[in-house]
């Protein structure tokens, strides 16, 4: 019994003792850092040293070596550093702690020697290059680093070339052409990089304001290619570069060299006119579907060229808001040889859909677009999918004849069937503003305030606009008269009865003139303008907006389509730059932020070279 009582005794000492120790270093620990902090070394240095001397941290080193070295104590300093050096013989950054202390004591030849030593001493080590060119870079001292990655090249024989170590090196030297052949050096090592080095350019070029670093890229890349033929890395890379400025012309030229090399039947040529028409190139999306189809009826991407061949053409022409007649008739031809060529089906369902949407709501022979798209619902095996888009479409048709009704019976199917996915969603808020035309606001919202959630960024943008609408309009008394009539002009502006919505519209200005509909009144007005190309009446809409509701929820949105105005239809860059601004620095929460940015950056380049050419004109008139 008493030897268990004296073990357990030893062992409660013991448990004691180890306590008071951590909590004595944890003390000790609080107190330097304290110290260090207020820049008291000469008390911070009592207790790293006793810290440093109990555990051997590199952490306690570093502070006790800076508390030294603020100090001035550079003898104490320099032993510290040789006790490291013995103790830690291949740990060659502390040469790097060695010839630093010799730098800031003025005692430069054997600052040198301590440099030069530790890169003579460096063995095939991966790490230990690493740590040392690290140790180098901490001071600093990229020449060395650069120095240490070379050597250490030719230590490894190449079984690892360090060339992401050394681009990171010369980019911190500013020495961007010999970063860049590190990165293409790389490439030509190892092809399954070209993401990662995709991925470390992207910041350099994105800050690239002068375009200098991009024009020296491709320069470097072309070379490559001329050189190295058979490596498709480097052409992959160059279309990559022309992707980034928004060049997809020069993209498409070294994409179809490349598909000629490789024999590619069109996949990369595809994708690329997939990313034009995404930047709304239109031109470079029909260079590249012609591109594709002229391979022959039996490449594999022949049908799918023809049909968003068409779809392009579609886009080019609604998307400008700059056409006529004739254009319209001209692309109804188009469809419909495109479709006489492939033929009613499945596959060409899509297809049939653009040419029903565009009679409809566009050439207004809404008794074609229905037929048409009951034959596309009665197609046998057609997807499931392409049967629910074309119900939806029909129901639009619906709507736009005055058969709300059976347009909302249409979408009700699609919703049902869809509950979960975004073409049930697409349903469920256009059935939502159905019972908004017809007055039903409650349900409406209802309706919209469960798509708010939606994963379609574009269906909650919408939803959350118009339940917004449903609850700022209704008064505080619940009357629902002003809110009804905005409805209904909602519903003939869908209609493109505009005459009646503009009637509409001005009644209900002038019966409740102090409603606080006023704002959606002048933006539905701007809406109908717009669609009537009337584009300066557009843009008195929207700026009685940010002039007069500048703290209501639609100023952004009248802000951001005042600059697309003046960018697109006014040809006023100036002003268009000065509201994309005004959305960056005065609405800085709004979704049209991120978009503003980058076209204000765009403009501002442009501007500035617009006034050089101007002052040069001026200067050789004088």
């Amino acid at each position: 019994m008493n030897n268990v009582f004296k073990i357990l005794l030893t062992l409660s000492i013991v448990v004691v003792s180890i306590t008071n120790g951590f909590a004595q270093k944890n003390t000790d620990s609080k107190l330097a850092a304290q110290f260090y902090a207020n820049k008291e070394y000469d008390k911070a240095i009592v207790y790293y040293q006793k810290l440093f001397d109990k555990t051997q941290s590199p952490v306690y080193y570093v502070r006790l070596l800076n508390c030294l070295t603020e100090l001035k104590e550079y003898k104490n300093a320099e032993k510290l550093i040789k006790r490291q050096i013995k103790r830690h013989s291949y740990q060659l950054e502390f040469h790097t702690d060695l010839g630093n202390l010799y730098s800031i004591s003025n005692q430069n030849s054997k600052s040198k020697q301590a440099y030069d030593k530790a890169l003579k001493l460096l063995s095939p080590n991966n790490q230990q290059i690493i740590d040392l060119a690290n140790g180098y870079l901490k001071y600093k001292e990229s020449e060395y680093a650069i120095q240490t990655y070379l050597k250490g090249r030719r230590l490894l024989k190449g079984s690892y070339p360090f060339n992401f170590e050394l681009a990171q090196v010369y980019n911190f030297q500013g020495n961007t052409e010999a970063m860049l052949n590190e990165y293409l050096n790389l490439l030509a090592y190892q092809e399954s990089y070209i993401q990662s080095v995709q991925n470390a350019l992207q910041t350099t070029l994105v800050n690239d304001g002068s375009g200098d670093k991009r024009t020296l890229l491709k320069t470097l890349l072309i070379k490559k290619i001329q050189k190295n033929s058979d490596k498709k890395v480097f052409s992959e890379m160059l279309i990559w570069v022309y992707i980034q400025e928004k060049n997809f012309n020069g993209a498409f030229i070294q994409a179809k060299a490349l598909d000629k090399r490789q024999k590619e039947r069109g996949k990369r040529i595809m994708a690329l006119a997939s990313l034009s028409v995404e930047n709304e190139d239109y031109e470079v999306a029909i260079k590249c579907y012609n591109y594709v189809i002229a391979k022959g009826d039996n490449n594999y991407y022949y049908i799918i060229s023809k049909m968003e061949l068409v779809n392009v053409y579609n886009q080019k022409i609604v998307n400008s808001n700059n056409y006529n007649e004739d254009d319209l008739l001209s692309l109804e031809k188009t469809y419909q040889s495109t479709i006489l060529e492939l033929g009613e089906s499945a596959s060409t369902a899509p297809l049939l859909r653009g040419l029903a949407r565009l009679q409809a709501f566009y050439l207004h022979d809404t008794e074609k677009a229905i037929e048409l798209l009951n034959e596309i619902i009665a197609i046998p095996r057609l997807k499931p999918h392409d049967k629910a888009s074309a119900k939806i479409e029909l129901a639009d048709v619906l709507l736009f004849t005055g058969k709300i009704w059976e347009a909302s019976l249409l979408y009700s199917q699609v919703e049902k069937a869809y509950k979960y996915d975004q073409l049930g969603e697409r349903a469920k808020f256009k059935n939502a503003r159905i019972s908004f035309y017809t007055g039903d606001f409650s349900w409406a919202k209802t309706q919209l305030d469960v798509l708010k959630a939606s994963t379609s960024k574009l269906i909650a943008n919408d939803a959350m606009q118009l339940s917004i609408t449903i609850t700022d309009n209704i008064g505080i008394d619940t009357t629902e008269a002003p809110l009804l009539m905005f409805a209904t002009a909602d519903l003939l502006a869908f209609q493109n009865k505009n005459e009646e919505a503009m009637w509409m519209l001005d009644s209900l200005k002038l019966a409740y003139p102090n409603h606080t509909i006023a704002d959606d009144i002048l933006y539905k007005r701007y809406q109908i303008n717009y669609k009537q190309k009337k584009f300066e009446v557009a843009a008195q809409n929207l700026e009685a907006i940010v002039k007069d509701y500048s703290f209501d929820i639609l100023a952004d949105d009248a802000i951001y389509n005042l600059a697309l105005l003046y960018d697109n239809q006014l040809d006023d860059k100036k002003k268009a730059a000065e509201f994309y601004k005004k959305i960056m620095f005065d609405y800085q929460s709004s979704i049209y932020v991120v978009d503003s940015r980058k076209r204000y950056r765009e403009l501002r380049d442009e501007i500035k070279i617009i006034k050089i050419e101007d002052d040069v004109l001026e200067f050789e008139a004088n």
